[in-house]
């Protein structure tokens, strides 16, 4: 019988699962987190509960917020079980599993006012957020935030209820700098280029719109540190609560599995002190770009390399398509021809090096994660991850044909359908568009690279659009597995 877990269940855990050694009851409130998922359970938590764990840090527990009504169903769920969460690290030769305990509280998702209230308490010092990529309003062609989106027009207009992410922020700070109280930091932990830079322009753009001093005096006053954070977290299924009590005995309603590995470099650029995390392997630099831009080209770029052939060819798990020889030669020549020459050097970082972790950590076969996942959401994803780099290769007079077939890929993805004909269901908040465009695409391949709000000016240039028409009508004349086989060997 598993045991239930709760703070009462502390005490007695299974033998094989590690709790917290500290007295939650002494942990104080510091930090209010945005978007409370898997990747955050996986990520910042167990950092923190690592501090916690060491004796230091026990004033910067963490308070969860969410803006969505649906983020209610996983709140009732950390609810139940006094919002602790259990963590399970899993590679081919090792699985364990730990009970986390740095959460102490969740808001309701949806009542602005309670939010805004937790944020204006002094004891908050940071706000951090996981609302993943497309929750920032960013204009995708141009990269920049987007002030005349309609959710933030609304939250500009004068009494408005704030129900976005940034105007509920923004809230919070006017209380406090109306309250004499030190702002909070904006620390982003998502997956996005120059996320502490892309933070502030959303806090300070629709500030902008209220009042150009209020604008001011959060660029003044307001700090937005950069971070890269990485570790590989799939969603929970019944699969993984079903692991989790077979092989652990101990029940949780929302699990996180995960693998070993994990990364996190900051800025150190605070406005009221932060926990030392630089204690638990925390890296801070004084310039987090060089690494974001090598995760985000050779470990995002290469996620987005293996999701489409691999979707298109019916397979499930990420693991399973990097034991597919052409899906696995993909990425190998993708990545070694045209993704990581773009990328920079990085202090203390061998690019060949981190490519070889990446491979390794994308064939783990203990993780879980699915095909379908990564296929995910691509038109937030693929101009931020794969979009750059075409340029980037494109202003240098260096050929793009394997992006191309990779832009290729995703379209034909979209289109509906796999090489075997099977039915892919809706997986991006745009599908019906994409669909419909994919289906155009199918007889004009330009009409895919005119989507400018994604392809910007790459779908303009003459290289890319001759190779990428070239290598959709290949996939259309003689499916995924014969394209591939033709590109690993130079004649596509």
């Amino acid at each position: 019988m598993a045991t239930k877990l709760s703070s009462e269940a502390l005490a007695n855990l299974p033998a094989k699962v590690a709790g917290p050694k500290y007295d939650r009851a002494s942990l104080k409130a510091g930090i209010v987190h945005f978007g409370v998922g898997n990747f955050h359970r996986s990520h910042q938590a167990v950092y923190l509960d690592d501090l916690f764990n060491s004796g230091l840090g026990h004033d910067w527990a963490l308070v969860g917020a969410g803006v969505f009504e649906g983020e209610k169903v996983g709140r009732a769920k950390l609810e139940e079980q006094d919002w602790l969460t259990t963590v399970v690290e899993q590679d081919e030769g090792h699985m364990s599993a730990r009970v986390t305990g740095s959460m102490i509280d969740f808001l309701t998702p949806g009542d602005p006012a309670g939010i805004i209230k937790r944020l204006a308490d002094p004891a908050i010092r940071i706000v951090s957020l996981t609302i993943t990529e497309g929750g920032y309003f960013i204009d995708p062609a141009s990269g920049v935030f987007n002030p005349a989106h309609p959710d933030i027009v609304a939250d500009a207009q004068p009494g408005a209820t704030p129900k976005t992410v940034f105007g509920i922020i923004l809230a919070g700070l006017v209380r406090r700098r109306d309250e004499g109280t030190v702002p909070f930091t904006v620390m982003s932990c998502d997956n996005i280029p120059h996320n502490g830079h892309v933070t502030s322009d959303g806090v300070i753009g629709l500030a902008r719109l209220i009042d150009e001093d209020l604008a001011n005096w959060v660029g003044e006053h307001v700090a937005f540190p950069n971070a890269m954070v990485d570790r590989i977290t799939p969603a929970t299924t019944d699969r993984e609560r079903g692991i989790l009590a077979k092989d652990f005995g101990l029940e949780d309603n929302w699990p996180v599995f995960c693998e070993p590995f994990r990364q996190w470099v900051l800025e150190d650029h605070f406005t009221d002190g932060r926990p030392p995390l630089e204690k638990v392997g925390v890296q801070f630099v004084r310039d987090v770009a060089p690494y974001e831009l090598m995760k985000i080209r050779i470990l995002n770029g290469g996620h987005a390399t293996i999701a489409y052939p691999a979707g298109l060819m019916d397979i499930h798990f990420v693991h399973e398509a990097m034991q597919e020889p052409l899906v696995r030669g993909f990425l190998d020549k993708l990545e070694h021809d045209e993704i990581i020459p773009t990328v920079p050097p990085v202090p203390d970082t061998v690019l060949e090096n981190y490519y070889q972790l990446i491979d390794k950590r994308f064939s783990n076969p203990k993780i879980g994660d699915t095909v379908r996942r990564l296929c995910l959401d691509g038109s937030n994803r693929q101009p931020k991850f794969i979009i750059p780099t075409i340029a980037d290769r494109l202003k240098a007079g260096q050929g793009v044909a394997g992006l191309a077939l990779e832009s290729a890929l995703w379209c034909r993805y979209c289109f509906g359908t796999t090489d075997s004909g099977a039915v892919i269901e809706p997986n991006d908040p745009s599908w019906d568009r994409l669909q419909a465009t994919a289906r155009a695409a199918k007889d004009a391949p330009a009409a895919w690279l005119a989507m400018e709000d994604i392809y910007g000016d790459v779908g303009r240039a003459t290289a890319f659009v001759e190779a990428f028409g070239h290598a959709l009508k290949m996939l259309w004349a003689d499916g995924t597995r014969a394209t591939l086989t033709r590109y690993l060997a130079g004649s596509l």
